[in-house]
């Protein structure tokens, strides 16, 4: 038997880094972001001989165990130990050799949601073949407890939630691991408009978001006003965007990227970089109207609102600096599982 499973990367339009704790659990954190047409993928394929054989092809990596229910965390493919050592923890798992193959479509450390999102996806697997009984909310959770409290990953919590529902989401972050996820119903041709004038780049570099992440966690816990402040505009910011989204005010979407990028700066250092300065000033300069790094910063995908047609002189203006553009759609479905 074979089990499959996908889940959607995300961008985070407004509110970024507000779904991190302390501040979340302090204040209440707010983020809105969207699916897209790029996956991260698990397949579990049984196997006759008593082994557990790990791959994630897209990184050409690969570790082979005799079978054990508990594999050792030692920095090699430890997400894909993580979940399936929580899994047999908490579940247990009969005693059958299998092969657990990722794939994602984005590099590690590109901004895109990706680590968590390979969480969900894994997970995913083994929910198919066990026949787990979970919701969206219990599985972004366990998700989340995996990567976060297992496994000690520095994060925040809007990227599980995003792979499992899928869609375009307002989400709002409490105290005590709190999530409420409000789906919002975008009119179509907002979508459209917004898909079309959205540019999608990567700059070709990666970054350790979980450095930059841990900066930002102390900047709260040693109370630095200038940096909580800044939170509190992207948290205003996540609700500037729900309502230009849903009134389908396009035309102000630049401006308000642009005030949180102005503001995420101030969060940490290492967010952005005079490659990124450059670059962002570059694009404003061709036509667009503003535009935020994604996740936590410091490389990965950069996103710009490019009004009317300007995209396309924004993607050319940018051929200098060895990035590229990546195409995408939005998508509907957070994390899907199947069995063949």
């Amino acid at each position: 038997m074979i089990y499959r499973s996908k889940a959607p990367l995300r961008i985070g339009l407004a509110g970024g880094g507000t779904d991190v704790s302390p501040y979340s659990d302090l204040y209440g954190g707010a983020i809105l972001n969207a699916t897209l047409s790029l996956y991260a993928n698990a397949t579990i394929e049984l196997l006759d001989e008593n082994k557990i054989i790990l791959q994630a092809i897209d990184r050409n990596e690969e570790q082979v165990f005799d079978w054990a229910p508990q594999l050792p965390v030692d920095g090699h493919l430890d997400l894909l130990k993580g979940v399936y050592n929580r899994i047999t923890m908490d579940y247990g798992v009969r005693e059958q050799g299998f092969r657990l193959s990722t794939y994602v479509d984005a590099p590690a450390g590109s901004g895109l949601g990706t680590s968590s999102t390979l969480v969900v996806a894994i997970l995913g697997a083994f929910a198919e073949m066990l026949k787990l009984p979970m919701g969206e909310y219990d599985m972004a959770h366990y998700a989340f407890e995996i990567e976060r409290k297992d496994l000690n990953l520095a994060g925040g919590k809007q990227d599980q939630y995003a792979a499992t529902f899928g869609g375009v989401n307002f989400m709002e972050f409490y105290g005590e691991d709190k999530v409420i996820v409000n789906p919002l119903r975008v009119k179509q041709q907002y979508l459209f408009e917004l898909e079309n004038n959205l540019l999608l780049y990567y700059t070709s570099t990666s970054r350790e978001s979980a450095e930059i992440i841990k900066k930002q966690s102390r900047n709260v816990t040693d109370k630095k006003e200038k940096s909580i402040e800044a939170m509190h505009h992207l948290k205003d910011q996540a609700r500037m965007m729900k309502e230009a989204l849903l009134k389908g005010r396009l035309h102000e979407i630049g401006e308000i990227l642009d005030y949180g990028f102005q503001q995420k700066r101030q969060m940490a250092e290492g967010i952005s970089n005079p490659l990124m300065e450059e670059i962002y000033e570059t694009a404003r300069k061709a036509g667009a109207t503003g535009g935020k790094i994604s996740g936590a910063g410091g490389g990965g995908f950069m996103i710009f609102y490019c009004p009317v047609n300007t995209k396309y002189k924004v993607i050319e203006s940018l051929a200098n600096f060895g990035g590229r553009h990546r195409n995408y759609q939005f998508t509907e479905h957070g994390l899907k599982t199947w069995t063949i």
